[in-house]
C-alpha cells in the first residue's frame, strides 16, 4: 500500500507542475535560437540522425509549417510558439512547455505528449491520432481535431505512473474526432464536447462532471464508471449501443432531452 500511495504522488506531482514554475521568467518565455536555427538543424538532419531540442528555450518563435517529425522536443520550452501547419508526427514531447502554444492544423500523429504543459494551447484541426496524450490541456481548444485511436488514458499496467493521463478540464472538444482513442480516467470536466465523434472510445472512468455532450456520438463508447454528473447529454447519437452506460456514476442528475 506504500509502494502505491508513493507512485500516486509522484503522478499527481508530474501533473501539478505549474505551481513551481514562474512563466513569465526568461527561462520560460525566450528563445536561444532563431528560426533560421532551427531550419539549418533540420537541413542536417538524417535519417539516423534525428535533430533533438531537448531542454532548449524556443518560446514565441514562429515555427510555422516546417517538418520536425521525429524530433526530440522533450522538456523543450515551447511557450506562445507559433506551430500551426508544423508536421510533429512521431515527435517526442515528453514534459515539454506548451503553454498558450498555436498548433491549429498541426500534424502530431503517432508523438508523445507525456506530462506536457499544454494549457491554453490552440490545436484546433490538429491531427493527434494514434498520439499518447498524457499532457494537462486546460482550457485548450481542439475544434474539429483528430484523436482517434489515440492513447489519453491512464496507464494502469504501469503503477508508477499509473494515474498519468490527459486532463482536459474546461477544454473546448467540440466536433474532434476521437473515434476509437482510449479516454479512460481522463479529466474533462465542464469540456464541450458538442458533436464529438466518440465511437468505439473508451471513457471508463473519464471525470465528465459538467461536461457538455450535446449531439455527440457514442455508438459503442465505453462509459463504464464514468462520473456524469451534472453532464449535458442532449439528444446523443447511438445512447442506446452505448457500452456500460448504466454503470456511469451519478445518473440521475443526467439530462436528457
Amino acid at each position: 500500500m506504500l509502494c502505491l500511495g508513493l507512485s500516486v504522488t509522484a503522478a499527481a506531482l508530474a501533473q501539478d507542475m505549474m505551481r513551481y514554475i514562474d512563466l513569465s521568467s526568461p527561462e520560460m518565455i525566450s528563445a536561444e535560437f532563431t528560426r533560421a536555427d532551427v531550419e539549418t538543424a533540420l537541413s542536417h538532419a538524417t535519417g539516423t540522425a534525428t535533430v533533438d531540442f531537448t531542454g532548449k528555450r524556443l518560446s514565441g518563435l514562429d515555427l510555422s509549417g516546417l517538418n520536425l517529425s521525429g524530433a526530440i522536443l522533450r522538456a523543450a520550452r515551447l511557450n506562445k510558439t507559433k506551430l500551426a501547419g508544423t508536421r510533429l508526427d512521431r515527435a517526442i514531447l515528453d514534459q515539454a512547455w506548451l503553454v498558450e502554444a498555436d498548433l491549429t492544423g498541426a500534424s502530431l500523429r503517432g508523438a508523445t505528449l507525456f506530462a506536457s504543459q499544454m494549457l491554453r494551447a490552440r490545436l484546433d484541426g490538429a491531427d493527434l491520432s494514434g498520439a499518447r496524450v498524457a499532457a494537462d490541456l486546460t482550457g485548450a481548444s481542439l475544434v474539429g481535431a483528430s484523436i482517434a485511436n489515440a492513447h489519453l488514458g491512464a496507464d494502469m499496467r504501469n503503477q508508477s505512473m499509473g494515474l498519468m493521463r490527459a486532463v482536459l478540464k474546461s477544454a473546448n472538444l467540440e466536433r474532434v474526432n476521437a473515434r476509437g482513442a482510449d479516454m479512460s480516467r481522463v479529466d474533462l470536466q465542464y469540456a464541450s464536447l458538442k458533436g464529438a465523434d466518440l465511437t468505439g472510445a473508451s471513457l471508463k472512468g473519464a471525470q465528465l462532471g459538467g461536461a457538455d455532450l450535446t449531439g455527440a456520438t457514442v455508438i459503442d463508447t465505453d462509459f463504464d464508471g464514468a462520473d456524469l454528473g451534472s453532464a449535458k447529454l442532449i439528444a446523443p447519437l447511438g445512447l442506446d449501443r452505448a457500452m456500460n452506460f448504466d454503470n456511469a456514476r451519478n445518473l440521475e442528475r443526467l439530462i436528457r432531452e
